[in-house]
């Protein structure tokens, strides 16, 4: 067998780069470190010894899962000591398939992900979410398919009576969205409270380089009084996007996104809010959505 070209490397690398970066990016909850692992990968397939692959897409997922367990591990440390709420990175959703990727890649659903341990983590993304046999989750792990199947089992029940379903109508989502935003910033109370669950949550992340809530705010009259005082600081104009496969907005200000907002949503009503205000998480969204 004539051994592969490097352009024809490059090409093969490239069919799977976007799986690459949705398996990094669920291990992590960011993206900058997803892109790291992703391009680390790149430089390892490109630069291996063996020139002959039987399968191009285990051989990446390999990589991929080892350095982000690895990076994983050393995160989880750095979190324990984060200012604050810590959320997932807030990414740009491909809307013809948000409503698909939704519940995996919602930043609730992200969240959850934190509970386990990295082998966890792994096993679990691997099979349940990305539909990989044990035998390849094994191989990708370097561990045996029984012990990856235990490792799943026992994140799945980690998180299983906390996992929840929202709802996934983006086109009534959005209509939420803009009931929401003009509610904030008109400072009308009472509409906000119709639109909130009674049980509503919100979740502000400014890792300590800005202003932020260090606990969660929950209940729809501390919430609502919140969220009126959070609108009249925030910066910039907003724009409705999809982010992490619900309805969000994002705050641009000089031309960076200052702020993304996502709402959870359930049975027709806003039963969570996540903002990120933390800079070090907006870089790939202000690249995404801010023309330059």
């Amino acid at each position: 067998m004539t051994p592969p070209t490097p352009e024809e490397d490059a090409a093969a690398f490239e069919e799977w780069r976007p799986l690459l970066f949705g398996i990094a990016y669920r291990m992590l909850g960011s993206a900058v470190d997803a892109e790291d692992i992703v391009q680390e990968a790149a430089i390892r397939w490109l630069g291996r010894r063996e020139r002959t692959v039987e399968s191009v897409r285990a051989y990446l997922v390999t990589i991929v899962t080892r350095l982000g367990m690895d990076l994983l591990t050393s995160a989880r440390m750095q979190r324990v000591s984060y200012v604050g709420p810590w959320l997932p990175e807030p990414v740009v959703s491909d809307e013809t398939s948000a409503a698909e990727q939704a519940d995996s890649l919602s930043l609730a659903f992200l969240v959850l992900l934190e509970e386990l341990t990295p082998p966890e983590r792994a096993a679990y993304l691997l099979h349940d979410i990305f539909g990989y046999r044990f035998d390849d989750v094994a191989q990708s792990m370097d561990r045996t398919p029984a012990s990856c199947r235990q490792l799943a089992s026992r994140a799945r029940q980690r998180i299983a009576g906390r996992r929840q379903r929202f709802d996934a109508d983006l086109q009534q989502g959005r209509i939420l969205t803009r009931q929401f935003l003009t509610a904030c910033a008109t400072g009308d109370l009472e509409g906000l409270l119709r639109l909130l669950s009674d049980d509503v949550v919100v979740w502000t992340d400014g890792g300590g380089k800005v202003r932020a809530a260090v606990r969660p705010v929950t209940g729809s009259r501390r919430s609502s009084r919140f969220l009126l005082n959070v609108a009249k600081k925030v910066r910039g104009r907003a724009e409705e996007t999809t982010l992490n496969g619900r309805p969000g907005l994002v705050f641009i200000d000089q031309g960076q996104v200052v702020t993304a907002l996502s709402l959870d949503l359930l049975d027709g009503r806003i039963v969570g809010v996540r903002v990120v205000s933390n800079p070090d998480k907006l870089g790939r969204l202000s690249a995404d959505l801010v023309p330059r």
